[in-house]
């Protein structure tokens, strides 16, 4: 094999790597489904169990201080919720409806907004209630392994903004929000000086830098593709062709929701949304409008990546009839005086007279003709431009 077709099948299967963990961008995890019939607002996890145990951490911070802690029951974090102080507790892991039942209670949510939290393929929203605005996003990462491969997240995060809380629900423990926690660590940042509406935005403004991440490894995918169809289209290509123009449409079904959402939120007036956070609010609304450009971009990429695997595919299908029609075309002719001079009459007893057949030269002259023959062939389709 050569050096070429071995670099070749190399970038074949780090593409196809990369697309098995695109891939798990379209999965849908859900195991059990509600009961038709069931009253609205029946908490049913339907999803995978991710995590063996429900982990729970409470942030509490304000411009002086900043506390992190696991706790195991919500009895731990009530002294900083009574506090002035603004508290951010986040959950990871929705298998477990009963541990979740206590937090849901003392805050107070409505139970359709505790259905969607563990319903984990809610279409992404934000939802204003009396006390509290609910939000639920749906989180894109691809991280890259020390193998080469791509680890793909994909999961919804559901957020609860209080007057002097905010609470997080996400399926998995992926890290996501460790940014976050960074700058909360860091005293005299506008992070920690302003309200938890403040933190809500950027806890949004995370997961939304998640989506350029996730976009750009998508870009990269669709440029080696394309360099690996327009050197040697194989059908593996067409099934990630398939796989990115199917991934790509559930990731702007997404978005969209979540601009609208957003957009609903720049709107209407809430007692807990400041003007100011409003001001940053509008900047990721206008970050999803970049995401939305670049996936439609993204999609004209992957469909005229499509037609050019179809339009080379079908050149190489001409290039090969050309061949064959090239060499049966040449051959026509030899087979015509072949089959003259195969022809089994008998000169002697038959009125029309063969002379060649009993000639000496005979034999040397018909190959001769026939040399001929191919390259007078050969030179008239070259001129032609047909080889």
């Amino acid at each position: 094999m050569s050096q070429k077709s071995v670099e070749m099948k190399r970038n074949l299967i780090k593409s196809a790597s990369k697309i098995n963990g695109l891939l798990n961008f379209q999965k849908v995890h859900l195991r059990v489904k509600k009961k038709p019939g069931e009253a609205p607002g029946t908490a049913v996890h339907t999803g995978q169990k991710v995590l063996d145990d429900m982990l729970v951490t409470v942030h509490d911070f304000d411009e002086s201080h900043y506390i992190s802690k696991d706790i195991k029951t919500l009895d731990e974090a009530e002294k900083y919720l009574q506090s002035k102080s603004k508290t951010w507790i986040q959950v990871r892991g929705l298998h477990d409806v009963e541990k979740l039942q206590p937090i849901w209670k003392h805050f107070n949510l409505h139970p359709l907004v505790e259905e969607d939290i563990v319903s984990i393929n809610q279409r992404p929203k934000v939802e204003p209630y009396d006390d509290y605005i609910f939000v639920v996003l749906r989180l894109v990462n691809h991280t890259k392994l020390n193998t080469g491969d791509r680890k793909s997240i994909n999961e919804q995060v559901s957020i609860v903004l209080g007057k002097n809380y905010v609470l997080t629900f996400q399926e998995s423990d992926a890290p996501i929000f460790t940014p976050i926690t960074k700058r909360l660590e860091v005293e005299g940042t506008r992070l920690r000086r302003l309200g938890p509406d403040y933190l809500a935005y950027a806890l949004i403004d995370c997961i939304v830098d998640h989506y350029f991440a996730s976009l750009d490894t998508i870009d990269e995918t669709i440029e080696q593709i394309e360099a690996e169809v327009i050197e040697n289209p194989q059908k593996q290509h067409l099934q990630h062709i398939h796989s990115l123009r199917s991934e790509l449409m559930a990731f702007r079904k997404s978005v969209w929701s979540l601009r609208d959402g957003l957009n609903s939120l720049l709107r209407d007036e809430s007692p807990l949304v400041s003007t100011e956070v409003k001001l940053f609010t509008r900047d990721v609304y206008d970050h999803l409008v970049q995401v939305i450009e670049t996936l439609e971009n993204s999609r004209e990429m992957v469909y005229s990546l499509y037609d050019m695997y179809m339009s080379n595919l079908s050149n190489k299908m001409n290039e090969v009839m050309k061949v064959l029609t090239i060499i049966a075309t040449i051959f026509i002719p030899l087979t015509f005086i072949a089959g003259i001079y195969g022809m089994n009459f008998n000169p002697e007893t038959s009125p029309w007279n063969m002379p060649e057949l009993n000639w000496y030269w005979g034999y040397p002259f018909s190959l001769i003709l026939m040399i001929l023959m191919v390259a007078a062939m050969v030179i008239f389709f070259r001129r032609k431009k047909w080889l």
